[in-house]
């Protein structure tokens, strides 16, 4: 029997590795998603002299509840700098299809509030980048520090 929990238990582990191979990073947050959504607004808008943008933010819950459908509290904060996505795109312009970024706020079915992004690692490695490092590793710095910022 403690063979077929290991193996399970492994099994799991893999599963797991697999969804964060694909290149998203994850937090969990104190808050419940809208005041997770509007810290995340706030510490990027605490950026505007840095270049950054909110975009918009959708919300899935509303637009399932207008077709007749549940979701969870489901949010999507789309934001950028113009400048920097140039950046990445003059490294590998296919960049474009993964820009604006985004940070998903949404209720896990635990009931936990979580922020999920891209790693800017992935976007390197599906892209093909080169020359970024750089400006990778400052927008991966930016993205965690935002996302810290708002779950606390």
């Amino acid at each position: 029997m403690k063979a077929k929990q290991l193996l399970f238990t492994l099994l799991c582990m893999a599963m797991s590795a697999s969804i964060w191979a694909d290149g998203l990073e994850q937090i969990s947050s104190i808050h419940n998603v809208d005041r997770t959504t509007d810290n995340l607004v706030k510490e990027l808008n605490n950026l505007k002299d840095k270049g950054v943008r909110v975009f918009t933010v959708i919300d899935h819950r509303d637009n399932a509840k207008k077709v007749g459908l549940e979701l969870p509290p489901t949010k999507l904060v789309i934001f950028g700098n113009p400048n920097v996505g140039t950046k990445l795109m003059q490294c590998a312009h296919t960049t474009a299809i993964d820009l604006p970024q985004k940070y998903l706020v949404y209720q896990n079915k635990a009931g936990k509030t979580m922020i999920t992004y891209n790693n800017p690692e992935y976007l390197v490695k599906r892209h093909q980048m080169k020359g970024c490092d750089a400006l990778i590793s400052k927008i991966q710095g930016l993205l965690a520090g935002v996302a810290n910022k708002a779950a606390k």
